[in-house]
């Protein structure tokens, strides 16, 4: 199951917790699941094309087959590898002179460093300033999809949030949250949230529960922080992408939304609202679930909506931001550009691999996406253009208002991208889970002593930049000119 495909493709990716071993190399890859067209004709070539796509799988099993038909002596052989192991599949690939030739950016290691391990190829002999011309301004920049003033990679999809409280029209209507009209009273607050999951649970008998998820995999659980503590007013949110750049750190412990919302979580918990089995079940299972009616809301992104389509399940709704007040204080963020696709600097095919990554970079392709039901694209012509059917999709759109650009550090001071985080273990998703499951007792010790790791790993690796010469400081991580609730204006150096 694909999470999301963001500006920056690791929003909701969780990477490999251990590295595969050497050995391991050939049986990880040989055990992925592969697709490929038909035998190629005599002098064609074969683009070797990993992505971790699932429910993303038709549109771009379409854009291959349109690929094939205007290019009829280039084949693309695809390779779907599992979303949580493919930073360690993708190291090995490399390492082990395997590599595919076109390739979704994993989220680790950093974008600068694979440049710089010779991973992916210099665009610009393609990527001329005519070529970014037909992207809107301010959609290249050092430290997104650029090093060192080269191109490699490109913006794909449009900004909205990537997470939504998904609501099950049907239960709602049988414990009657409603309107007066009879539709669906959309909860807006926490206190919504609670007293909509409290109806659902008293009135279905215990058929059902107001509230679930499915966190085997140790992921879902953080979308619930994420989604809740935005509105309240913290902009990092779960933190993968950044501390909160008001400060330049990471306020897990000192910022009150964190331990307000994981009290309620865990209130709702022992109030009996959420799936008993919530903690031992994956997404793609509590998908199901919420589909059949086992409990009233999900969090989740648009990725949940194809397989949903495809089941023909319409019947729900959807919002984002639930926040304390009725009016949420901080948004879904997202740097200026993006990067989704790059190209193997060692490639044999690569002016071939290069026809491939233009094709799924033009306004064509970005509006089957939409049209799809996958989500946004970078291209307005292709928002606009798309011919939406399905109202929960029309409705994702709509919330695109709740996603605006953020500071990115690497633009304001280039050597900012040469900071190293490392990643710190216990992390947020596992306090969580230890929260939950009871094995951690004092929510406020345990927030602080995240805090305090995750701050520790980024001044560790400013000093270690420093080191490497790199002119960089803690305080390139401070924004005190930004307004969370404002569209920022990135200056680069």
């Amino acid at each position: 199951m694909s999470k999301r495909t963001s500006s920056l493709s690791r929003r909701g990716f969780l990477a490999a917790t251990a590295a595969l071993g050497g050995t391991a190399l050939t049986t990880a890859l040989t055990g992925c699941s592969s697709s490929s067209s038909d035998s190629a004709p005599p002098g064609s070539k074969t683009i070797n094309h990993w992505d971790w796509y699932v429910s993303q799988e038709p549109w771009l099993k379409r854009e291959i087959e349109l690929f094939e038909k205007q290019h009829p002596k280039i084949k693309i052989k695809r390779t779907v590898q599992v979303s949580d192991k493919y930073p360690d599949l993708i190291n090995l690939a490399f390492r082990g002179g395997r590599a595919p030739d076109m390739l979704m950016i994993p989220p680790n290691p950093k974008f600068d460093d694979q440049v710089g391990q010779g991973w992916l190829r210099d665009l610009d002999p393609h990527a001329t300033a005519q070529w970014r011309g037909r992207f809107p301004d301010g959609n290249f920049f050092n430290g997104v999809n650029m090093v060192n003033g080269k191109v490699y990679s490109a913006p794909f999809g449009g900004a909205a949030p990537w997470l939504q409280l998904y609501i099950h029209n049907g239960l709602f209507k049988q414990a009657g949250i409603t309107n007066p009209d009879g539709t669906v009273k959309i909860p807006k607050t926490w206190d919504d949230v609670t007293a909509a999951a409290a109806a659902i649970t008293k009135k279905s008998g215990g058929k059902a529960y107001g509230l679930g998820f499915g966190n085997a995999q140790n992921a879902s659980l953080p979308w619930w922080v994420e989604l809740f503590v935005r509105g309240a007013g913290s902009p990092a949110g779960y933190g993968v992408d950044g501390p909160d750049y008001r400060v330049g750190k990471w306020t897990f412990g000192s910022d009150r939304n964190y331990a307000d919302f994981l009290g309620l979580l865990l209130e709702w918990k022992k109030k009996g609202y959420i799936y008993p089995s919530s903690m031992s079940m994956g997404d793609e299972q509590a998908r199901a679930f919420f589909e059949r009616g086992r409990f009233g809301m999900i969090v989740g992104g648009v990725w949940n909506q194809p397989t949903w389509t495809e089941h023909h399940f319409t019947d729900y709704s959807l919002t984002t931001l639930p926040s304390p007040t009725e009016t949420p204080k901080a948004f879904f963020y997202y740097p200026p550009g993006g990067r989704v696709w790059a190209l193997s600097q060692h490639s044999d095919v690569s002016d071939e691999a290069w026809e491939w990554f233009d094709w799924l970079h033009g306004p064509e392709a970005g509006q089957r996406w939409v049209e799809a039901g996958q989500g946004l694209s970078v291209f307005p012509e292709a928002n606009q253009n798309a011919k939406i059917t399905s109202k929960p999709f029309e409705a994702f759109v709509d919330t695109r208002k709740w996603a605006l650009p953020w500071p990115v550090p690497a633009i304001r001071n280039p050597d900012a991208s040469k900071v190293v985080v490392a990643a710190v273990k216990p992390d947020l998703p596992d306090v969580i889970t230890g929260l939950y499951t009871g094995q951690l007792g004092d929510m406020g010790n345990a927030l602080t002593e995240l805090e305090d790791r995750r701050n520790k790993a980024l001044a560790d690796g400013v000093k270690q930049a420093q080191s490497e010469g790199a002119k960089v400081s803690l305080d390139d991580w401070v924004f005190k000119d930004w307004d969370p609730t404002k569209p920022y204006q990135n200056k680069p150096a």
